[in-house]
Order: structure tokens, then sequence, then C-alpha cells
């Protein structure tokens, strides 16, 4: 490994930490395996029912609206192969989704919430100041009729409640092969006794564990919305303090993102007025990760005139899924930010896909993904093995100025800069190519913790690639480690070493003292790093590391030093009487005139220094004349 390529290598190292730092949601293990049985400080279920009320006071409370709040609580469901979806009677709403298709980490149901962790639920105001919850009344289940929608066919299912002369209804639907839930709310004859204040919709989510690691399930919880101007927000999903957004302009939808799974809200009329946004972590609680709120605001008339409809989705955290449900909806999948996003969406994730018609084994998948990259990459690396060549070749007369130079650096750096200019060599070029595939690198540190695709696919001895694989568990827990060793993790450390190794003694111009050693720690530093990352990332890396041993055994046979050393001269002929310019020129003078300063110093320090008797001072200043005195002349006598 020369110093160019070194460089290369400890920039993206840097970029590489700073970005794990500052931008990317770093997982990391929870000392948990399982989801435990017991709370601890847990928050009071949220579906608690209160002591049953008298009819006097139900009037006092809500007024016109208490003929509807005494009756019998109902269950009812709507079901198709990707959702069962269950109703209560109590306030006509959502009390629990299970997606069919999926289960937890520990081979459970998958629930993505119940009647214990979770409630939907909306207010209103009445025309004598009082609030009404939904979930105060209880309302009548209609039988589950057919629906056809164009091609689409589902079953609707209608509640009602007649009050205060009027009547409420709410509608849901559920399509075929969908998971979405249309949902329509509607109040009608009611203007007399409902306020024009904006209704409110609240969802309260204590979110479970359903994921092997508690830490990354809790860190890449969060709520996301869009507003109706296409921008997108979001809570900080790995913070462990209270988080709070207030959105005073109006939305198309709100979704809370269970790391792997959505369940969120669409406007498919008139978008929300308005919404609010909060998370709450409670560390000592040991039943629910994260607490997520959303309230979102529909004026009133929309509700009386038939116009709000919405739109739930209740399924997995999937962009080819998600990018169909609602403008910007696939925001919901983290790819990253910016560049790396873009190499995510339009890079990674079609080849992925593409691949995985033909390939039913992901780790596979993961393997002929590297050795696409490495393909296309190529000539990138073939120009890193060739600037290696180049400085392999010039190693002799870079020791000839060193020798010629001991103890003047900047002589030594400008001597090189001109040798380098005259042979035609770049000495950049060693280290741009490595930087230019950091897009790639930082791309796939996002795409491979949040693809549900590797969800519970089981590759070697992991069981999931989506998660960290841990076939060696420790009976205690490590600095930095955890209490568990990921095995992917180690065989990567082992092949960057042995890489690092085979440069640093094949390679005659391989870093030396300090350099040699960093060269050597930087894997280790990322054992820590990386252990507790999806397994299909290091298992990628790995791959990557083999398949770049095998992309150097072959590069040598093409690059030669007799071709190379023939190249050099021919561009010293070529160059003998060319001038530097650009940056080249620049970088010359720089070093031209730092070295100028250095010889001004240096005379200044070694000029003597005229004793205070040997001066003169000038008349009426007192200020010494710095100039040796004459000598004076001897009058005689």
């Amino acid at each position: 490994m020369d110093r160019n390529s070194a460089i290369g290598l400890f920039l993206m190292a840097a970029l590489l930490l700073i970005y794990l730092q500052f931008f990317a949601q770093k997982p990391k293990p929870d000392s948990a395996a399982a989801p435990a049985k017991t709370e601890t400080a847990a928050p009071a279920a949220p579906n608690a029912a209160p002591a049953p009320l008298d009819s006097a006071a139900l009037a006092r409370q809500l007024g016109a609206f208490a003929t509807a709040a005494q009756g019998t609580i109902q269950q009812v469901q709507l079901k198709n192969d990707n959702l069962t979806v269950t109703f209560s009677s109590k306030g006509g709403r959502v009390e629990a989704v299970r997606l069919n298709k999926y289960k937890t980490f520990f081979g459970q149901p998958l629930d993505l919430f119940d009647a214990q962790s979770a409630q939907l639920d909306a207010r209103f105001q009445t025309t004598d100041g009082r609030t009404v919850r939904l979930s105060d009344l209880y309302f009548q289940p209609g039988a589950a009729q057919p629906v056809t929608e164009g091609e689409r066919k589902g079953q609707r299912l209608t509640f009602t409640a007649a009050v205060a002369g009027g009547q409420m209804e709410q509608a849901y639907t559920l399509f075929d092969d969908s998971y979405e839930v249309g949902y329509s709310l509607r109040f009608q004859n009611l203007t007399s006794t409902v306020a024009q204040e904006p209704l409110t919709l609240t969802f309260v989510d204590h979110v479970r564990q359903t994921e092997q690691d508690r830490k990354q399930n809790r860190n890449h919880t969060t709520i996301n919305h869009y507003l109706a101007s296409e921008d997108h927000g979001a809570l900080t999903e790995a913070s462990e303090n209270p988080e709070e957004i207030k959105v005073t302009e109006p939305l198309k939808w709100a979704a809370h993102k269970h790391d792997f799974f959505v369940a969120g809200l669409i406007a498919d009329g008139a978008p929300f007025a308005s919404g609010q946004f909060t998370s709450t972590v409670n560390l000592q609680d040991t039943t629910f990760i994260k607490t997520l709120s959303t309230t979102l605001t529909v004026p009133a008339a929309d509700v009386q005139q038939g116009k709000a409809q919405f739109r739930f989705y209740f399924g997995p955290n999937a962009f080819n899924v998600l990018k169909d449900v609602a403008p910007g909806f696939d925001r919901n999948v983290y790819l990253g930010w910016g560049i790396f996003r873009w190499m995510n969406r339009f890079v990674v994730l079609p080849v992925f896909h593409f691949l995985e018609q033909f390939i039913s084994s992901y780790g596979i998948i993961i393997a002929l993904l590297v050795v696409l990259i490495k393909l296309v990459t190529w000539p990138l690396t073939y120009k890193t093995y060739e600037s290696q060549a180049r400085m392999k070749v010039l190693k002799p007369e870079i020791d000839a100025i060193k020798e010629k130079h001991p103890d003047d650096a900047m002589k030594q750096q400008q001597e090189t800069m001109k040798l380098y200019q005259t042979m035609g060599v770049s000495p950049l070029s060693g280290c741009i190519p490595t930087l230019l595939t950091i897009p790639i690198l930082l791309a796939l540190f996002q795409f491979f913790p949040n693809a549900i695709e590797l969800r519970q696919e089981s590759f070697l001895w992991a069981k999931d690639l989506s998660t960290y694989d841990d076939p060696i568990k420790l009976p205690f827990a490590l600095p930095f480690l955890g209490n568990h060793i990921s095995l992917f993790t180690v065989l990567m450390t082992i092949s960057t070493l042995f890489m690092t190794y085979q440069s640093n003694s094949m390679n005659p111009t391989a870093m030396q003292g300090p350099m040699k050693f960093y060269s050597y720690l930087m894997p280790v530093v990322f054992l820590f790093v990386l252990n507790d990352f999806a397994a299909g990332l290091t298992w990628y890396y790995l791959v990557s590391n083999l398949v770049t041993l095998a992309q150097q055994a072959i590069t040598r046979r093409f690059v030669d030093d007799t071709k190379v050393r023939a190249k050099l001269e021919a561009n010293k002929i070529k160059n003998k009487d060319k001038k530097p310019t650009g940056f080249a020129a620049r970088l010359q003078d720089a070093m031209k005139a730092a070295q100028e300063r250095e010889a001004q110093q240096r005379q200044g320090g070694n000029r003597p220094t005229p004793a205070a008797d040997d001066t003169d001072a000038e008349p009426g200043t007192g200020a010494a004349d710095v100039s040796p005195k004459r000598p004076r002349k001897t009058r005689r006598s």
C-alpha cells in the first residue's frame, strides 16, 4: 500500500466515521435476546375503560350525544391475505392490525398494534362547549358488504350512531391483496349540535419490539409526515430524548414507522389542516421500546359535507410497495440522503430486485451485487493499481532525492514534485479513484439495515441478514462489542488485514513507521464499528475484499514494471522543457515562497547581535543605530 493509496484509505475511513457519527442511524445490540414479558414503568394501557357513568353523569358530560354513550362492545373483522383488521363498536374504530404474512423475529404473529398498545380516536367540539370523543360513543356495525372499484374487489364495513336528531357514519373498505384500508367519516344533520371547530384525529402508539436488536428496533422507529407543499419531515429517529414537531400548514399524510413496518394515515380528499407529532422513550420500560403520538386536524365542514376521505396503510416498509401508496410515501424507507439516496433508489434497488427474480438466496444475491459493482468500478481500481506501479518504479529516484537533501524537507518536496511533473505522474491519482467509490460505500451502509427484503432471510450461519449475526455469544458484555461477536465482521477484518499485509509486503513503496501501523489499526477499528451492523452489510464487505484480492492478482499480470518505466521515460523527454501549469504551478510557487521565507529566517537568526555600547543613538530620539560603529581614531599628541 503506497502513500497515496493510504491517504485515500484514511480519508475514506474518516468520512465514514463522520457519517456514522452525525448522519447515520447506527444500530447497537441490546442485551435482551427477546422482548421481556414483564413490564417496568410501562405506560397505562391506552384502552383502559373508565368506570361506567350513570345517565345523569353522561348527560352532563356529553349533552345531546349521551344517548349513544351506552351499549355493548362488539368486535368485527375485515380480512384479506395481507391483513386482519379488528374493529370495535366502542368508537367504531380500528382496534388491532395483524400482518398475516409476517412474524416477529421471535416467531410470534406480527401485530402492528393491538388494543393494549395503541389507540385511534377522534374528538370534536359541540355547540354548547363540550368535547366529545368517538370512543365515548357506541356505534352499530353493519354487515360487511362486497364492493368493487374497477378491477379491485373487497369488502366494506359501516358503523353508524344515531345522535341528536342526526347520524354519525364511519365506513371502512379493505380490498383484496392490499395493505390499505379506506376510511370515511361523515356527520349528517348535526350542524346545530357540532361546532365548526376542526375535528382532531389522534393516534397513540406504544411500539413493541419485533426485531432481534432492540436498540436498532428503537432507533429506526419514528414519525414521518408529508406536507401538501411536497416537503418531507420527520422526528429524529435515534434520539432518546422527547421529540416534537408542530405543523401549522396542510399535510397529505403522517406515518408511524416501526423499523420494517408502517402504520400511516393518508388524506384522499382535502389535506389535513395541521398536525403535531411527538415521540418519547423510557429506557426502563421492558414492554414498549418507544411511544409515538400523532394529532391531525380536519375541518368540520369536510366531515359534515362528506369530504373527509382517508386511507390507512398498515404494511411492510418496502420501497416498491410504498411508492404506489401516495406521493412521497416511499420516504418512509430510509435510503440515506442526497447522492446516497439516489444511488440506492436508482442503482442498488433496481439491481437487487432484478437479481431476486432469478435467485432465491439473498446471500448469493449480495455476492453477485459485489461482483457487478466491482466490474463497474474496475476502471477506477485499475487507475489505482497503475498509480501504485508508477510510484514503485519511481522509488529509486525518490530515495536519491532524500539522500541528496537529508535535512531539508522543503527541498525534498520541491524536487519530488518536479520529478512527478517531469515523469507525468499525479500525486493524487492513487487516492482519487478510491474516494470516488465512497458514494457506493455509504449508500450500502443505509441500504442493508433498512432493506425489508433481507428481513428474516437466512444465509450460512446468519439467521437474519437485516441484523447482526451472532454465532459467538458471550456470557458477558465487552466494551464496544456487546455480548456477541459477528463472525462475518471477524472474517471481513481478517481479510482486510491480509489485504493490507500483502500490499505492504509486495510493494517496495509500502508505508513505514507510524503510517504502516495505522494501516493495520484501521481494520481492527472497523471490527468494533461494524460488529452490530446488519449481517448483509458485513457479508458484502467480506465478499468485496475477496473480489478485490482477485482483482489485484489479475491486474498485476497487465501492469508490467518495464512498460511503466518506458512510459515514464517517454514522458520525461516529452515534458523536459514544459513548465508547470494550473495546480502544479501554484503548488510549486507556494513551496518556493515557503523555502525563501525559511532561508530569510535562517539568515536573520545567524546575524550577530550588536553590543549596547557599540551603537549610537540618534540625537534627540534615544533610538539606537543597529549598524556597528566605526572604530574611533586615536588622536596623536
